[in-house]
């Protein structure tokens, strides 16, 4: 069984979660490995993906030094699937409580999903020990920093809407890490020159959000 704890640190220390939403689960491995060549080391598989389990058991044979993880967790069966398919982190896009209690029992990190005062409450209260806030390009920074008023010792991971552009200001504003999709990981790659592009942005948002990190530590 993973220890959700120390995925959680390690999470906490790279800054940064590329959320992967495959075309196929072959397109996810893909995608998957060029930003890992890139330099991200936290790699967050959505099962919006066909076959993500798969997916997930491709990866987590590649046996290299990367967090894994699965995101858009739904269900229990899928916590359950996710974590026996070498997930070590899962991600939800809503709090559940049904699902949240699902997804701590595997011994995972969990990060369900809120938006609401009212949700980070719910989701603190089930044990959680880091929340993913999401949509968080609708609200934006000030909307985080606003959250860590009443809830100083949350672990925020804003995702949806993080670029390498804007990543700077998530930290400033109190983020525990941030996570990225559209921004960083395409569905697909087209061919070996989308690859290299791929790589090289995966570069460029890890040096930012490094940076930021330096800047606001």
């Amino acid at each position: 069984m993973p220890d959700g704890g120390k995925v959680l640190e390690r999470l906490g220390r790279l800054g940064l979660v590329a959320v992967v939403r495959g075309r196929s689960w072959e397109d996810a491995v893909e995608v998957s490995e060029a930003l890992l060549e890139g330099g991200v080391a936290a790699i967050e598989v959505a099962y919006t993906t066909p076959e993500a389990g798969r997916a997930l058991r491709e990866l987590a044979r590649r046996g290299e030094d990367f967090l894994l993880g699965a995101g858009t967790v739904t269900s229990p069966e899928q916590a359950e699937e996710a974590a026996a398919s070498g997930a070590g982190f899962l991600v939800s896009p809503g709090f559940d409580p049904e699902l949240t209690a699902a997804m701590l029992r595997t011994g995972c990190a969990a990060l369900p999903g809120v938006f609401t005062p009212g949700e980070v409450m719910g989701a603190l209260n089930s044990g959680v020990e880091a929340l993913k806030l999401f949509p968080a390009g609708a609200v934006g920074p000030g909307y985080l920093k606003a959250l860590l008023g009443p809830f100083p010792g949350a672990r925020f991971v804003p995702t949806g809407g993080v670029t390498d552009r804007n990543a700077g200001e998530w930290f400033a504003a109190g983020a525990f890490a941030v996570g990225a999709g559209g921004a960083l990981a395409p569905p697909f790659l087209r061919d070996r020159v989308h690859r290299e592009e791929v790589v090289e942005l995966a570069r460029r948002f890890m040096e930012a959000v490094e940076r930021a990190r330096e800047e606001h530590r």
